[in-house]
């Protein structure tokens, strides 16, 4: 077993991971997109859990793999050196501020899955007055709320790379709070207050009196829970409502004036607004806020409804995170071998195309509702093969996550283009992502060109939160490619569902071509083609033993 110390680590700082090593390990490989940069033999007279650092690493994501003798992977893990703690944002939750509650298996669940933020849903004292008045409450549904165990979570996340962000709606006022500011009511068109689930009306957010009044409650909310930042929840309706002042209020210039002084306010805090279901994105991706995060709903129904959520998140703000809430509800409602499926298919769809998706957090829970209370305790086959596709994800990060990145498919693949393409006997070979073909898309990055091969070969059907057949391996595949001059390139394959390893494949000359047998396609193949004169990453190996 192996566990970073940290989601997340900054430049400069002692990489560690906690090593439980049986007597057939021998060595840990540090890894950077093939490229080993160390091996660390491991002490052979430890006993129990070693904490082995791997020494100063550049910016970036690493793949860790526990070997034995022969080279094989024993267990395996991920590490990422970056200075900006949102750069890359895995996004993970907790929902149990219980005062009697266990904090030991949170920290380590998001130590394992690497994610460097936490949303702490639901933990405020009300809608409009975030901190209750004693030190222990009982939130507007119910649940218990102890401040100390806020801290206490806040705490020990931040020790874990974790950021802490609180939960705070931007316009929602509960009943006890709304005489004193129905004067700022948004009304529907028979003159009512619009209301969430009957239990909050929503008022202007872009109200002077609500905006200072909400600056004051996040400042002292901030303090109080030690959180790094908020996020910034809206409902998704109404768009345009009237006040009982007669003034029509754009609820996309409200958010704006909202986010622009909260931002006044909190000048250093990690702010995440929500877009639901995309509104208004393209607003908020010119306010002061720190993430393009998108709630997704019907009519986002279908994988291709992903890709271009998140195809038109980066393109509006190129150098945030993009992040998409894709509850997959498919859990509660099917077995899990259908929902796993289901899950690798949307994981590999967002990971593919540069966003990342809230789903995991608790002490190893995933998201099927958007009441967040309410999550699903999945398998533990479920929740290895999710460390796994986490994994992947950090170790492949300067693929996946690279700002500076564009989808050539068009110009390369297809057609009057021949630049390379994969071929398979058998199956349909698409751009698109349609059920019983193989989704097939290029990208260049700074790294090199990246070939992302998704297997819906076995599907009727492409929803994201809809139970999927066995995804059953396809065999067979060929990769083409057109030389550059004499020069042949460097090719790599990984498998998110076979851990964080890229391995070298060979290419040969044919036809004025190289060509390269492909590993099997199980849920999602990559494949990085660099050219030869890339040089590994420029860190100097070494072998401690510990």
């Amino acid at each position: 077993m192996i566990l970073p110390t940290k989601a997340r680590y900054a430049p400069g700082e002692p990489v560690l991971v906690a090593v439980t090593a049986p007597p057939i390990a021998r060595d840990l490989r540090v890894e950077h997109l093939g490229d080993e940069i160390r091996r660390i033999a491991l002490a052979r007279d430890a006993a129990g859990e070693q904490i082995v650092d791997l020494g100063p690493l550049p910016e970036g994501g690493y793949g860790v793999r526990l070997c034995t003798r022969d080279g094989s992977t024993y267990a395996q893990t991920a590490v990422e050196v970056l200075a900006d703690p949102v750069a890359r944002m895995r996004y993970g939750f907790v929902a149990n501020f219980a005062p009697d509650r266990d904090i030991d298996g949170v920290l380590r669940w998001f130590r394992r899955l690497h994610l460097t933020a936490a949303q702490f849903y639901d933990w405020a004292y009300r809608h409009a007055n975030l901190v209750g008045p004693d030190p222990q409450w009982t939130d507007p549904l119910g649940q218990p709320v102890s401040l100390a165990m806020v801290t206490a979570l806040s705490t020990g996340l931040r020790a874990g790379g974790t950021l802490p962000i609180g939960y705070a709606a931007v316009y929602g006022v509960g009943h006890d709070e709304w005489p004193a500011w129905q004067q700022a009511a948004l009304l529907d068109a028979n003159g009512r207050p619009h209301t969430l689930a009957d239990f909050l009306s929503i008022v202007d957010p872009s109200d002077p009196d609500w905006l200072a009044h909400f600056r004051a409650d996040l400042r002292r909310a901030s303090q109080a829970g030690g959180f790094a930042g908020f996020h910034l929840d809206q409902y998704g309706f109404p768009r345009r409502a009237v006040r009982p002042d007669g003034r029509v209020v754009d609820l996309a210039e409200a958010f704006d004036s909202l986010i622009h002084a909260v931002r006044a306010e909190l000048p250093d805090a990690c702010l995440i607004f929500n877009n639901v279901n995309d509104f208004p994105v393209w607003a908020t991706t010119r306010s002061p806020q720190d993430v393009t995060y998108t709630e997704v709903w019907e009519p986002h129904d279908t994988l291709a409804d992903l890709a271009a959520v998140a195809t038109r998140s980066r393109s509006l703000a190129p150098h945030r995170p993009v992040v998409l809430a894709a509850y997959q509800s498919v859990y509660a409602k099917h077995p899990a071998p259908a929902a796993d499926a289901a899950t690798r298919l949307t994981m590999a769809t967002l990971f593919s195309h540069g966003a990342t998706q809230l789903l995991a957090g608790e002490d190893g829970r995933l998201l099927v509702d958007p009441y967040y209370v309410r999550n699903h305790r999945p398998d533990t086959s479920t929740l290895d093969r999710l460390a796994r596709w986490y994994d992947f994800l950090v170790a492949a990060g300067d693929l996946l996550l690279a700002e500076d990145q564009a989808d050539i498919t068009r110009s390369v693949v297809g057609g009057l283009n021949g630049e390379l393409d994969v071929t398979i006997d058998g199956a349909p070979v698409s751009h698109e992502p349609r059920p019983g073909v193989i989704w097939r898309r290029v990208v260049q990055t700074p790294v090199g060109t990246v070939v992302h091969l998704i297997n819906l070969t076995g599907q009727t059907e492409t929803g994201w939160d809809t139970p999927k057949a066995e995804i059953v391996p396809v065999g067979g595949l060929r990769l083409r490619v057109r030389p550059t001059g004499a020069e042949v390139p460097r090719l790599h394959a990984a498998d998110p569902d076979a851990g964080v390893a890229f391995a070298p494949l060979p290419l040969s000359a044919e036809d004025g071509y190289l060509y390269a047998d492909l590993p099997s396609l199980r849920a999602w193949l990559v494949l990085l083609i660099r050219p030869t004169d890339r040089a590994p990453r420029p860190t100097s190996d070494r072998e401690e033993n510990r």
